[in-house]
């Protein structure tokens, strides 16, 4: 196979084989780097001599959120010229990205290619929002079935896990359908529910570009998953329900049909053929500076306006 064919996973949890399986599936010769023996792909135990070795045209960073950095920094100083994808969250804080020779880089939110949420984006287009609710949740426990959800970086704080940054699917979703956050306040949990060190719950009122009060709550909790946005405009109302795909405009709901698989191959195929509507680099980075805010918002008990350092 050509170099153009070929294809990288950094990282080997249950979103890195996700990764694999989905871009075998695309018909790209898929390598792998784990720390562990994997089965299935032809694996690599060091991240230089699996780019040197497999020469692939696109990489996917899916190790812990807390490595993401230092990952992109490694494959930027291999001199790779090729194009990466990061899973989200782009970093667990925020930082500057190194400087490399990418083709491009985008960040692994799939949420963008689930066609009811594109449905959604083109019907405000051309509508005033008001007033609008992001909502989601699920209980920890039933995230990654058979194994501990104890252990796993979701339940650690260092390892870059918590709601903010598990679920950040939303805060994405916010800023791409209402633009840049103007101020936002929050409350959170520290993760005494589940008994995890790292914050459990986050609930976030937010003031937007084209939307001047946006809700977010996300949560370990919820029993099923519960994933909604609620949109508010001058004209028209809608609901659209993640989980079932269902799209309600003033009541009239459409049904869109999607998967994990599937919105995780058409954001690939989006990525390698520089086809746009993926998260940029740019608005990874962008998510990352609101989640630093949403905690500094949360810890200070006040508002947190737009150009907030962390």
């Amino acid at each position: 196979m050509t170099s153009q064919s070929r294809a990288l996973v950094v990282g080997f949890g249950s979103i890195g084989e996700r990764h694999a399986q989905v871009l075998s599936g695309m018909g790209l010769d898929v390598g792998v780097v784990s720390r562990r023996q994997v089965s299935g792909y032809q694996g690599f135990s060091g991240l230089e001599a699996a780019l040197e070795s497999l020469s692939p045209a696109y990489v996917v960073v899916a190790d812990e959120t807390a490595r993401h950095g230092e990952t992109v920094r490694r494959i930027g100083q291999s001199g790779y010229a090729g194009t990466v994808l990061v899973e989200k969250p782009l970093l667990s804080s925020p930082a500057p990205l190194p400087k490399s020779d990418f083709a491009a880089m985008a960040v692994g939110y799939q949420l963008r290619f689930h066609p009811a949420v594109r449905a959604l984006r083109a019907r405000l287009a051309g509508e005033a929002s008001v007033v609008a609710m992001l909502e989601v949740g699920q209980n920890l426990s039933q995230w990654r079935p058979g194994r501990d959800w104890r252990q796993g970086y979701s339940a650690s704080r260092k390892a870059g896990g918590g709601v903010l940054r598990d679920l950040s699917h939303e805060l994405d979703l916010m800023l791409w359908l209402f633009g840049p956050w103007r101020r936002l306040a929050a409350l959170g949990g520290r993760g005494e529910a589940l008994g995890v060190a790292a914050d459990d719950t986050a609930t976030v009122l937010v003031e937007t570009a084209r939307c001047p009060s946006v809700t977010l709550a996300l949560d370990y909790l919820a029993r099923p998953l519960r994933r909604r946005i609620v949109v508010e405009t001058v004209r028209h109302s809608f609901v659209l329900d993640l989980a079932s795909g269902r799209l309600a405009v003033d009541g009239a709901v459409e049904v869109f049909a999607a998967d994990t698989d599937g919105m995780l191959a058409e954001m690939h195929r989006a990525v390698i053929n520089n086809a746009g509507g993926y998260c940029t680099a740019e608005e990874g980075i962008a998510v990352v500076e609101m989640i630093a805010a949403i905690e500094a918002a949360r810890d200070c008990g006040t508002w947190v306006e737009e150009g907030f350092a962390a």
